[in-house]
C-alpha cells in the first residue's frame, strides 16, 4: 500500500488537489477532520483540553470553543506545545485505525491531506510527499477575495507558516497551483499516474521511513495446539518483511529462549500464561518459565520481576480474555495492550482494546496468534528501528503502525487438528 501525503500552505490547494484524487476514487483521509474528532463533545480528546485549559473553552453545549482556545494558545507557546502534546498522539492513533482499514481492504494507495507534516517532521510517514504550492500573490488574493480576510490578516496567516521554499526542497514532489481548478486537477492525474508508475505494486512492500515489522504474538509446535517449526516460522516471517517475531508459547518458554539466544536481533522470548483465572497473559522479555494457573496478578508480577513486559492479548475475547472482566484491574501492570489480534473472531472484538489503551495511555502492540506457518505476519506493527530490547521496544511502540486483517474462521480447524495429532503415534 503506497502511502501518500499531501501538504501545501494556506490557500495552494492542496484541498482541492485532495478532493480531485477522492473523486477518482482514492481513500483520502484530512488531519484537520480528525483533529476535530478527537475534541468531539464525549471523548478522552476534550477532556484532556478542559482539564489542561479550563471549562472556558467550552461553548454552552458542551463543545470545544475553538476560537476561545485559538485565542488562548495563539501567543503563548507553551500552551500551544501543551495542546499539541495532548491532540497529536490522539489524531495519530485515528489516522492509523484508518490506515488499518485501508490495509485490510487491500487498497493500493492512500493519501493524507496533512497541512502541518513538514512542520510536525511526518515526512518519514509516507513514501512519497507531495507539496501543493502557489506564488505568494496568488495565494494572498485568494484568501482576500475569496475567504473575505482583509489583507494584513491574510499576509499574517501566511507568514506565520513554513516557507514554501522549505516545504518544496523537503518534498519529494511539487504540484504548482497558479492557474485555473481545471488545470490543477490535469497535473493532479499526471501526477498520480507517475506516483503511480514509479512504485510497482508487485514486490512493493517496503515500510515508509525505514521502519520495523515485528509480530508480537505467535506460536509453535512447543504450544499444546500448534505444528510449526519454530525455524520455519521465523522463515516466514523474513520471507513477509517482517524483521522480529515475538515466540510466545502457551506455558512454555523453552522454544522461544532458544530461538532467541540463536536469533538475538530477530526473536523476543515471551510466553503465553493460562492464569488462574482462565485469560491469557503474555510476558515479552522473560528468562524463566511462569507456570500455568499462576493468578494474574501474579503473572505480572513475576514478568516485571525479570524485567520483562507485560502484554495483554485479546482482552475483549469472550473465552481466553473472559470479555475484558480482569482488563481494568490488570492495566496497572500493563506495558502493551493487543489492539489487533488477527486470530480474534469476530475481528470487532479487536475496537474495545482500542479504547482500553488509548483510556490508559498505554502502548499499542499487534499480532498474528499464528498457530500455523501460513499465519505468520497476519497482524503486525511497525515501529522505529531500536534495539531487542524491553525499554527500546517500549519506547518505539509509543508511535507504533498496527497493521493486520482478520484470518478466517478455517484457521482454527488447524488448532484442532494439532490438539489430536499431539495425541496420536
Amino acid at each position: 500500500m503506497i502511502s501518500v501525503g499531501l501538504t501545501g500552505n494556506v490557500a495552494s490547494g492542496k484541498s482541492s488537489v485532495a478532493d480531485v484524487w477522492r473523486q477518482a476514487g482514492l481513500p483520502v483521509i484530512s488531519a484537520d477532520a480528525l483533529a476535530r474528532d478527537v475534541v468531539a463533545p464525549g471523548t478522552t480528546g476534550l477532556a484532556a483540553v478542559v482539564e489542561a485549559f479550563g471549562s472556558e473553552v467550552l461553548t454552552p453545549d458542551g463543545s470545544l470553543d475553538r476560537d476561545v482556545l485559538r485565542g488562548v494558545v495563539f501567543q503563548d507557546k507553551a500552551a500551544k506545545e501543551r495542546l499539541e502534546s495532548l491532540l497529536h498522539p490522539r489524531i495519530w492513533t485515528l489516522r492509523d485505525q484508518w490506515m488499518r482499514a485501508q490495509h485490510e481492504k487491500r487498497v493500493d494507495l492512500v493519501v493524507s491531506e496533512v497541512p502541518l507534516l513538514f512542520e510536525a517532521d511526518l515526512e518519514a510517514d509516507f513514501h512519497v510527499t507531495v507539496v501543493v504550492d502557489a506564488p505568494d500573490e496568488v495565494r494572498l488574493n485568494r484568501l482576500t477575495r475569496l475567504r473575505g480576510m482583509s489583507e494584513g490578516d491574510a499576509r499574517r496567516v501566511m507568514a506565520a507558516q513554513l516557507p514554501s521554499e522549505e516545504k518544496r526542497g523537503r518534498a519529494d514532489r511539487v504540484l504548482v497551483n497558479a492557474g485555473t481548478l481545471e488545470d490543477l486537477a490535469e497535473r493532479a492525474h499526471v501526477l498520480l499516474d507517475e506516483i503511480r508508475a514509479g512504485f510497482p505494486t508487485s514486490g512493493l512492500d517496503e515500510p515508509a521511513g525505514g521502519r520495523v515489522r515485528m509480530d508480537l504474538h505467535m506460536h509453535t509446535s512447543a504450544s499444546f495446539d500448534c505444528l510449526s517449526d519454530p525455524e520455519a516460522v521465523l522463515a516466514r516471517a523474513r520471507a513477509r518483511g517482517v524483521q522480529r517475531i515475538a515466540i510466545t508459547d502457551h506455558n512454555r518458554l523453552e522454544v522461544a529462549l532458544a530461538m532467541s539466544a540463536r536469533y538475538p536481533d530477530e526473536v523476543i522470548a515471551g510466553e503465553e500464561v493460562k492464569t488462574a483465572e482462565g485469560i491469557d497473559v503474555i510476558g515479552l522479555y522473560l528468562r524463566q518459565e511462569i507456570p500455568k494457573g499462576t493468578p494474574a496478578a501474579e503473572t505480572c508480577s513475576l514478568i516485571k520481576a525479570q524485567g520483562g513486559l507485560v502484554y495483554l492479548p485479546h482482552p475483549y475475547a469472550s473465552g481466553k480474555g473472559a470479555s475484558g472482566k480482569y482488563a481494568e484491574e490488570l492495566m496497572p501492570e500493563v506495558d502493551i495492550v493487543e489492539v489487533f489480534n488477527a486470530r480474534l473472531h469476530p475481528g470487532r472484538l479487536n475496537g474495545p482494546a482500542e479504547v482500553l489503551a488509548e483510556r490508559w495511555g498505554r502502548a499499542r502492540g499487534a499480532g498474528s496468534d499464528a498457530h500455523t506457518v501460513d499465519e505468520v505476519t497476519g497482524a503486525f506493527v511497525e515501529v522505529a528501528p531500536h534495539a531487542n530490547e524491553p525499554a527500546a521496544l517500549l519506547d518505539a511502540l509509543g508511535r507504533s503502525r498496527v497493521r493486520g486483517a482478520t484470518t478466517p474462521w478455517i484457521v482454527h480447524l488447524a488448532s484442532t487438528w494439532a490438539k489430536v495429532r499431539k495425541h496420536l503415534p
